[in-house]
Parts: C-alpha cells; structure tokens; sequence
C-alpha cells in the first residue's frame, strides 16, 4: 500500500481503554502519542481533562467514549457525558450505538440517540458511532450505518472492542458502500498489526483504533 510511518500514524486513535488504567497509564499515552505522530489518544471519559492538559499546545484530539460498552444508557445520559466530555477537552466522542434498539427493528429510537449525542456535540467535537459489527448480520450493519449517516454523525466505527468479535474486513466494507465518501469509516477492534491496517485502510477504513499502535508503526519502520 505504500503508506509512510507518517501516514501510519496520522491514521491511529492511540487507544487505552482498559478499566484499570491509571493517570501515570494515561500520561505514557499521551507521550507515545506526541512521540509518534498519532492523530488522537483515546480514553475513558474519566482520563478526558487529564490527557487535556497533558496534550495542550499539539495537534492530538483528545477522543473519549460515550455509553461505553454496551450502549444502553438513556439519551440523556448519553448527551449529558458528551456535554461533560466536550468541556473537559474532548474533541471527538465515540459512541455505543443502542444494540437493543437495533435489534428491534426500532430506528427511529437510535436514530434519536444518535441525533442526540451530534446535537450535544454540535461545533466543538466529532461524533463516531460504534455499531459493535460483531454482533448484527449484514443487514443491521447496513442501515445502523445508514441511520448514523442520516443521524448526523461524522463517522461510523466497528466495535468497542470489548464485546463480540471486533473489526473485520466485510464490516468495514458494508459500513463504506452504506455511507459513501463523506462520512469517516474507522475500524477497532483487534487491529494489532500492520498488515491487518493495511487490510482495512483498502476495505476503506480513514480511522483505525489500536491499542497496538507504537508496535504498527515501528512495524511500519522495518518495511522502509
């Protein structure tokens, strides 16, 4: 594919969302991440004002969670977190999509909460929504991205990582014909590697979520 280390970099959300992780685990992700060039650093809302501060004055977003993992907080839940991410330095927020509305059949409920987290962060940050591929058919993969795109949001993402069997390549690429060109495509999950990268910047991946992202690009050096 060609892609530069830069380039590698450029594409990664520096990821450490474990629930043990500390503020001394934080800073480490956020000195990687000034250290390699990543595009953000992505962290549980807890961390936000933290990496905040740590990354002020450089390029690096600060990208937190919303409704994480399993996406069934109330809207208003969803938009008081987002409200309270952007003020503490967020400036992209990952969603969890509601599972159980999409399951339903109920899309004009997640097309509200989807509605409502982008109107929560209208101007200040980026909206991903997290479909959790891993645990809907084709189909549901299908108009969740549709509803997202039509919602709001800027991107579409694969999975928290933390539930069913993370990104895949086929995911990837419903998620891209659903949406177009406009809209962000960003695959977590699972992405350990510089091939599997490779595989899903081609399926038309623009955001790829790695906690593996030092050990990719240095993959990436030993290709140059």
């Amino acid at each position: 594919m060609g892609l530069t280390k830069e380039q590698v970099a450029a594409l990664i959300d520096h990821t450490l969302l474990k629930p043990t992780a500390t503020v001394t685990d934080i800073r480490a992700l956020c000195q990687e991440a000034k250290e390699y060039g990543f595009y953000s650093v992505c962290i549980n809302p807890c961390y936000v004002k933290t990496a905040a501060d740590y990354l002020r004055g450089t390029d690096i977003k600060v990208c937190t969670v919303i409704g994480f993992p399993l996406g069934a907080n109330t809207m208003e839940q969803k938009k008081r977190e987002t409200a309270e991410a952007i003020q503490n330095g967020a400036g992209e927020v990952d969603m969890v999509i509601n599972l159980g509305a999409v399951k339903a059949g109920d899309w004009e409920y997640v097309r509200q909460d989807i509605r409502g987290v982008v109107e929560a962060a209208r101007g200040n940050a980026l909206v991903k929504v997290i479909l959790e591929t891993g645990l809907l058919n084709s189909d549901e993969i299908t108009k969740a991205s549709l509803t997202a795109k039509e919602a709001g949001a800027h991107f579409v993402k694969t999975s928290t990582g933390f539930l069913g069997s993370g990104a895949s390549v086929e995911a990837v690429s419903l998620m891209r014909k659903a949406v177009g060109e406009k809209l962000g495509v960003k695959a977590s999950g699972g992405i350990r590697n510089l091939v599997q990268l490779q595989e899903m910047v081609a399926a038309g991946a623009t955001r790829i979520g790695s906690s593996s992202g030092v050990a990719i690009v240095l993959e990436t050096d030993d290709e140059q």
